[in-house]
């Protein structure tokens, strides 16, 4: 793995950290702070109806783009950066998504207003705003083989390896049984398409983020006379203020942007896939909605996580030199383990098992939303070629099964090497649809501004190649 481990660290270099950031500082401050300034409209567009037979509705691709945030990053994925950036890296966390929002806004609301008519729902997603709005087949074509196999085989891996991880923990399950379950489960889902995935994820995965999240509200009101204390341990670990932490402050940053941008996927391309099959007036309601959800993965969800780790001091925190500066729980591997342990620590008759339950239903659901990103891609490389959904389908049972019974140093660098490469592509793509971006944000702005239900009609603007928009 050393060659793959080196290949990592050359794509999330600081170079693509400058850019995570730099991007949503620039969005931010062009766009009047949208993801502050519009949050009104998103909860109200969270549940708006839609009565339309090609599209899911927008709370159903709310649900499939959080099944696709929320998931193992919320959980291992937290731990992780807390392991190799100390507190301070959750600090970081909260800033890329506050500025991680504004992009996911812009990619979404291009999503959308790039989309297509299938025979039954809309499909969309990066691949076709490059390919219409940049004019560039090669680009689309790379951003979808890249995507192909990041969410067909490389991502779903970390899933279900730590679905198997947080198992063989709390359960003792063999790692090979949780696999074959999981490949069975994952079958007999993704066989039934968009809809049928649209129907479980929006049936699921809003009550198992409010368990989660009930869970560590009650460990943080146990907790709740050190709060403070830790938030200024977080926010001065993560700013150089803090003696003991202030050596590792690169890590922090690095590893806070890094577990973030992985687990609520702003700007990295994967989220847009759900938000363009959605049914709307007007993209940018589909792109506030999306930004929305980067707000749920990480100021709760993530957050929650960082809370009962930090409360209940089950964490242990690397050096730079590959020692420990805090080594709090001897022999355990980093990872779902520190969530586990934080729980059982209040709760020893059910903590390792709770943490399995939910890790199982946040991973399972992201897997599912990885499918369905990947199916997209496919359909846009090769139309109607039954022949290309199989090989995808049969390369994501074997990344489930594979992930399953591999280490999770290999599964999340491999992981990372996807989340990269599309984040890459798809970051400077939407740069350079800004000016398309500005317009849609005008339009919507100046009908809300006149008192009207944005209705986005394409007639007026003439953007090219957005053939669902010409007459609404």
């Amino acid at each position: 793995m050393n060659f793959i481990e080196k290949v990592n660290d050359y794509i999330w270099s600081n170079y693509l950290i400058i850019l995570c950031i730099s991007s949503g500082i620039y969005y931010s401050v062009k766009y009047n702070f949208l993801q502050i300034t519009l949050i009104k409209d998103m909860l109200k567009l969270l549940f708006q109806k839609s009565n339309s037979t090609q599209g899911i509705s927008s709370f159903q691709a709310f649900t499939l783009a959080i099944s696709g945030r929320i998931g193992t990053g919320n959980i291992a994925g937290v731990a992780t950066a807390i392991a190799m950036g100390g507190p301070g890296a959750l600090f970081w966390m909260w800033i890329i998504a506050f500025l991680g929002s504004a992009s996911a806004i812009i990619e979404a609301s291009l999503a959308q207003l790039y989309k297509e008519k299938s025979s039954v729902y809309f499909i969309g997603g990066p691949a076709f705003y490059i390919k219409k709005g940049l004019n560039s087949k090669i680009g689309a074509i790379t951003f979808s083989v890249v995507t192909i196999i990041s969410t067909g085989f490389l991502l779903p891996s970390v899933q279900s390896n730590s679905i198997s991880l947080a198992n063989t923990e709390a359960f003792q399950f063999p790692k090979e049984l949780v696999g074959i379950i999981l490949v069975v489960l994952v079958a007999s889902i993704v066989i039934g398409g968009v809809k049928r995935i649209g129907r479980l994820t929006e049936l699921i995965v809003p009550f198992m983020a409010l368990g989660y999240i009930m869970m560590a509200l009650i460990i943080i009101m146990l907790n709740i006379n050190k709060l403070p204390d830790i938030f200024v341990l977080i926010v001065s670990s993560g700013t150089s203020l803090h003696s003991f932490y202030g050596g590792i402050v690169g890590s922090a940053i690095a590893w806070g942007i890094k577990r973030g941008i992985y687990s609520n996927e702003s700007g990295q391309g994967t989220a847009p896939h759900a938000a363009a099959a959605a049914a709307v007036t007007h993209p940018i309601k589909q792109g506030l909605v999306q930004g929305f959800s980067v707000y749920i993965d990480t100021l709760f969800v993530c957050t929650a996580t960082g809370l009962m780790i930090l409360f209940t001091n089950q964490f242990n925190v690397m050096d730079t030199e590959g020692g420990f500066l805090i080594n709090n729980l001897k022999d355990v591997q980093m990872g779902p383990a520190y969530t586990q342990y934080a729980i059982a620590k209040h709760f020893p008759s059910i903590g390792k098992e709770f943490v399995a339950i939910s890790l199982t239903f946040f991973a399972f659901t992201t897997i599912l939303a990885y499918y369905y990103i990947a199916e997209t891609n496919v359909k846009f490389l090769f139309r109607k070629r039954r022949w290309a959904v199989y090989l995808v389908q049969f390369l994501l049972f074997t990344s489930v099964y594979l992930g399953a019974i591999t280490t999770a140093k290999n599964a999340w660098t491999l992981g990372d090497i996807g989340v990269g490469l599309m984040a890459w592509i798809n970051l400077i793509s939407i740069f350079l649809l800004r000016n398309v971006f500005s317009i849609l944000y005008k339009d919507y702005r100046n009908q809300k501004n006149t008192g009207k239900d944005p209705v986005f009609d394409n007639s007026k603007y003439k953007i090219e190649n957005v053939d669902c928009w010409n007459s609404k």
